[in-house]
């Protein structure tokens, strides 16, 4: 039996606790030997959840000193996945860190030099790029059978969803608002899909118009309007250097029908959406609607951790690399730039 993989989380808040945490649980030759996060309760609720009690820690740097880990799961606040995710590549450890990568394409930058001089994995967990439906998709995309993919259209939009705990609101802690929160999801789906095309070019809009103001409706509980920095709509167009193109929404709250989460792509042989998941061909001079059936329940989670892992042992790239990543922020900065400077960026 191949030895444990020695695992330590930094940052043990809520998306480490209920989703990593959870999934690692069901995940065999993994030791999680120490937690570190800033607040002591948390991270001893996080220790607490395994029978072997990891080591606590308020300081990761004592961690990473102390630990003979490893890997390292970074599940921090945006404005802390950078500098982590270096001290950990820098001591020679593999790391996962939580979307986005980073709060910026530099930060992000950085962060891939770090794994590239050290020879260590950087995966991001897009735990999305695990769905059955997508897996199936992309295999048939790369048969072929939707032929060229020329358009995708992104969608992250909920009508009233602003998260009214954490960070989420204030820009310098979060890097932005729905567009880096909900909108990298799809995003990085799209460019899966489409195969990692180079942008060249990225255009967007930004809108605050339900942030700022009280008494706005919110199933999620309230904020305030004080500490609101981050917008709660965003739009973009991005331009590849294979000539294809795409389109994203992203909000937090906004006037609409419904939420949607989905990725359209416009295919020369078929196109294909992803809520539901349907695949439109054309055959004998008619339009056939296809919807796949009886895919797989998949922990996604779980399936992205257990990437991770077999990337480490079989010395390979994982599935979500922190260059793909790199280039999600790229198009994620250009449509924060291009707002505020009311021009299109290029991106070189």
């Amino acid at each position: 039996m191949a030895r444990k993989i020695r695992l330590g989380f930094i940052g043990t808040g809520g998306i480490a606790k209920n989703a990593h945490m959870t999934s690692l649980k069901n995940i065999e030759d993994i030791e999680l030997v120490a937690v570190s996060d800033i607040n002591r309760e948390t991270a001893q609720a996080a220790s607490d959840m395994f029978e072997g009690k990891p080591k606590v820690y308020t300081d990761y740097k004592e961690m990473l000193k102390n630990e003979k880990l490893d890997a390292v799961d970074v599940c921090t606040p945006n404005l802390y996945h950078k500098q982590p995710s270096i001290d950990a590549l820098n001591a020679g450890l593999h790391v996962i860190v939580e979307k986005p990568i980073a709060m910026s394409a530099k930060e992000a930058q950085a962060m891939c030099q770090a794994a590239r001089k050290n020879e260590r994995k950087l995966m991001v967990a897009q735990c999305q790029r695990f769905r059955p439906d997508v897996q199936l998709l992309k295999k048939m995309i790369d048969a072929g059978e939707l032929g060229d993919i020329y358009y995708s259209r992104v969608w992250a939009l909920r009508r009233r969803g602003v998260p009214a705990w954490g960070v989420f609101i204030e820009k310098d802690k979060q890097g932005g608002g729905p567009m880096i929160d909900i909108g990298v999801h799809m995003l990085d789906m799209a460019l899966y899909l489409m195969g990692h095309p180079k942008p060249v070019a990225v255009s967007g809009q930004c809108y605050t118009k339900f942030g700022t103001r009280k008494g706005v409706f919110n199933p999620w509980g309230e904020w305030d309007p004080k500490k609101y920095t981050v917008e709660d709509y965003a739009a973009g167009f991005v331009r590849f250097d294979n000539g294809a193109t795409l389109s994203i929404e992203a909000s937090f709250a906004a006037n609409i029908k419904k939420d949607e989460l989905n990725v359209t792509l416009l295919g020369t042989e078929g196109g294909s959406d992803m809520d539901p998941f349907r695949i439109y061909k054309e055959r004998h001079q008619r339009i056939i609607v296809e919807e796949p059936t009886m895919l797989p329940q998949v922990n996604t989670y779980e399936a992205e951790l257990r990437e991770f892992f077999a990337a480490i042992r079989e010395n390979r790239d994982p599935l979500v690399t922190g260059e793909q990543a790199l280039m999600t922020q790229q198009i994620l900065d250009g449509v924060y730039e291009s707002s505020q400077k009311g021009k299109e960026i290029l991106i070189k």
